[in-house]
């Protein structure tokens, strides 16, 4: 894990987890079954600040959107555990160029979309191929859900070598103290500091 002292935004790209119309948005998928927190709903506006720096700075945007691939009569490809966490996940749910599979208004558009299919914004995607095209070296992350996908996300990072910060304040769980314990425990593997510290970091400012 770096300590930031060589820290360049340029070289940076805030990277959301899952901030999509299916999650967030009251019309999507887990809004018509009645699964929101207002800690997961607060996000977009709060890590907005923060891609709009990292844009000023010459970094990039990366959204990470999962994705459920439509399967035989357009039944989405759905993992088993999933399916039975998530019952009410039915056809049309997180299909590619869908609504709910879109990032949400606040944050549209990125610089570049990543599908995912499982909780790791690494995995099986065209995430690495993004960062070495465009000189990614350095990940800043929110989204949701702390203990998920963006936990997920954090750890594969570090077995690539890859820096992060992990924004405290810019991801979130559906329970508070699950959100908690996964800071702690990702803290040995990340930079854990909020928005308005990771603003100060890409500005120049002390922090």
């Amino acid at each position: 894990m770096s300590d930031l002292s060589d820290f360049d935004p340029a070289t940076a790209a805030v990277l959301t987890i899952d901030l999509q119309n299916d999650f967030l948005h009251l019309e999507g998928a887990y809004g018509r079954a009645g699964q929101s927190a207002p800690a997961i709903a607060a996000l977009p506006d709060r890590v907005k600040p923060v891609v709009d720096a990292v844009r000023a700075a010459g970094g990039h945007y990366v959204s990470a959107q999962f994705t459920l691939v439509p399967g035989p009569n357009d039944e989405p490809l759905i993992a088993p555990h999933l399916k039975k966490l998530r019952p009410f996940l039915t056809k049309g749910d997180f299909a590619p160029g869908s609504f709910g599979h879109t990032l949400v208004n606040a944050l549209a558009p990125a610089d570049y979309v990543v599908e995912k299919v499982a909780y790791s914004a690494f995995y099986q995607t065209r995430l690495e191929y993004i960062m070495r095209a465009v000189g990614i070296e350095t990940l800043i992350i929110g989204g949701i859900v702390t203990n998920g996908g963006v936990a997920s996300t954090v750890r594969d990072a570090h077995l690539r070598n890859v820096d992060t910060i992990l924004l405290s304040d810019g991801c979130a769980a559906f329970k508070q103290e699950v959100h908690d314990a996964t800071l702690i425990s990702l803290g040995t593997v990340t930079q854990v500091m909020s928005c308005t510290e990771a603003i100060d970091l890409i500005q120049g400012a002390p922090t």
